[in-house]
């Protein structure tokens, strides 16, 4: 099994079925598996790695990004509004999907062969740790403070999760 294969096994495992899980684990466990995959693409960009394998690497990132992004927008988010989490903190989380989706879509439309490709995926990386530094520093731990059910939501974004990997992933 290639290093890539390795990466996409552990990122698309999932919690069996009677494991509970807080929702700001699941979400920070996000932030840790793209995280290492950013700096996998890092390794082959600096390396002149094979533009195929570049190329895979970056549609599972931008893959497990979008599928995170939506699990936040659809869940996550509305519960944290509903439960009194400051606005301002999750309207500044909102814009910066905004921004990595463009980036996404961008590096979707691109061939890894472009002049602007490494240089994209970089800087999708960038906004990336900072959206999730604001997210681990700000956001969750209001959200930790508030009412909600980080149990429930976890089975709720676990649930969405798994049903988007699944399309994602073909099935």
């Amino acid at each position: 099994m290639s290093l890539l294969e390795k990466v996409i096994s552990a990122v698309t495992s999932s919690p069996s079925k009677d494991e509970a899980i807080d929702a700001v684990d699941l979400l920070k466990k996000d932030h840790d598996d793209v995280e290492a995959l950013f700096k996998d693409y890092e390794m082959l960009a600096e390396g002149d790695g094979d533009a195929g394998d570049r190329r895979a690497l970056s549609t599972r990132i931008c893959g497990m990004l979008a599928v995170h992004a939506m699990i936040e927008e659809e869940i996550f988010y509305p519960a944290a509004r509903r439960a009194g989490v400051d606005p301002d903190l999750l309207d500044e989380a909102d814009i910066e999907h905004g921004s990595a989706k463009q980036l996404i879509a961008e590096i979707g439309a691109a061939q890894a062969s472009d002049s602007h490709y490494d240089a994209r995926v970089k800087v999708l990386g960038e906004y990336i740790r900072h959206h999730v530094k604001d997210e681990e520093g700000e956001l969750f731990p209001a959200c930790r403070k508030s009412e909600m059910d980080m149990a429930e939501l976890g089975g709720r974004l676990q649930r969405r999760k798994t049903q988007l990997l699944a399309k994602l992933n073909g099935g």
